[in-house]
């Protein structure tokens, strides 16, 4: 893969793809962390003499809708890079080339949401060869939409003569690949979310490489019931069942210990003022549902994680947006900010999490692509990182 040290960008147009998909409120940026993210490539590219020109989207946008325009995301980099950051008035077409090539060094041009433009998700090669034709150099610094090959993300990288990855991206490709490659040992992945169909690729991977794997959240249900056990009301993936099985026997077979709640926490039903009972097995009773984690296998998972040299930690243990089962994800947490080893977490609802418990800061690095992190993980190559090779 190229970097940012295989390419000249100096007194060079760059087009740089960055995420900046950022949550808004009331017309600001909410939360600015993908942002920052991206400051350092930023900050060396125009420190080494390149015009920015930044793409990103932002939302699933099915036309133009202005609550979707990038203006308060061109606002918020202004004051975070301490230069103007002009708003292109499109993302391709007459205008927006001459803006682009009216640039100096150091200028900065953000271009307006790239999913504003159907041809985005189609890679469609009319708006790839557009974009390309803004600039000289493309560099990809969006791990979130690496794992997609969009016309920003894959199809412009064809199209001009130098093309790399930003400083994000290359960190995010070798943490990533370095936990299957040569992690220090033991090496536990804790995997979490709602379904274990989204995740059993990545859960058969690290039955092959990881010491234990430390099940959470609503798919822990269909093992339960792959094991005979009764999960009442609970949230529980049908299609999940014989996978989860399946990973059960291969667990059995192998050098993995594939570890499973033995207490929860139950509610009458999904919400906040859901009347609330430990239960101090894994059978769920009929009119009840499994929400969190019960603190017994909270502690012990606490435990493994403390004695890892590499900690992976994906998709929460309970439903923690609710204060009264927030209680297993906040231990995990906790845990795995508390730990000597390396810690890496796969983005998504555990990003969310580290940021709600106040925890973010404290890990060794914190993907900014849930998706994407777990398809390279999975194995799959990733159209945005291959188009760098």
């Amino acid at each position: 893969m190229r970097t940012l040290d295989d390419l000249d960008v100096d007194g060079r147009r760059v087009l740089v793809r960055v995420d900046f998909n950022v949550p808004l409120k009331d017309g600001a940026v909410a939360d600015d962390t993908r942002i920052r993210a991206a400051l350092p490539t930023l900050t060396e590219l125009r420190e080494r003499g390149a015009a920015l020109i930044l793409v990103s989207h932002l939302g699933r946008p099915k036309d133009r809708e202005p609550e979707l325009s990038l203006r308060p995301v061109a606002k918020r980099l202004s004051e975070l890079l301490g230069v103007e950051v002009k708003l292109a008035p499109g993302v391709v077409g007459d205008g927006v080339t001459q803006r682009a090539h009216a640039l100096d060094p150091g200028e900065v041009l953000l271009l307006e949401n790239v999913r504003y433009e159907a041809g985005e998700t189609k890679n469609d090669p009319t708006l790839a060869a557009g974009l390309a034709a803004l600039a000289e150099v493309y560099v990809n610094d969006a791990f979130g939409a690496a794992h997609r090959a969009h016309a920003s993300t894959e199809g412009v990288a064809h199209r001009v003569s130098q093309s790399g990855a930003g400083r994000l991206l290359e960190r995010e490709v070798k943490t990533l690949t370095g936990i299957l490659e040569d992690p220090a040992k033991p090496l536990v992945a804790v995997v979490g979310g709602a379904k274990v169909t989204d995740k059993i690729a990545v859960i058969d991977r690290f039955l092959e490489v990881a010491d234990a794997i430390l099940i959470g959240g609503a798919m822990c249900f269909p093992f339960f019931k792959a094991q005979g056990h009764d999960v009442g009301d609970s949230l529980c993936e049908a299609e999940g069942v014989e996978p989860a099985r399946q990973a059960l026997e291969k667990a059995a077979k192998g050098g993995c210990r594939l570890e499973l709640p033995s207490d929860l926490v139950l509610g009458d039903r999904f919400g906040a003022d859901a009347e609330r009972r430990n239960s101090d097995g894994v059978d769920v009773p009929a009119g009840w549902m499994g929400l969190d984690v019960g603190a017994k296998t909270a502690a012990r998972y606490a435990e493994e994680i403390a004695k890892g040299g590499t900690v992976f930690w994906n998709g929460p243990m309970g439903a923690f947006e609710l204060e009264p089962f927030a209680a297993g994800t906040r231990a995990v947490a906790e845990a795995v900010a508390q730990a000597p080893g390396t810690t890496v977490v796969g983005g998504g609802d555990s990003a969310a999490a580290l940021q709600q418990f106040g925890l973010a800061d404290q890990v060794t690095h914190l993907s900014t692509g849930g998706g994407a992190s777990l398809e390279l993980l999975e194995g799959k190559p990733l159209p945005g990182v291959e188009a760098l090779s």
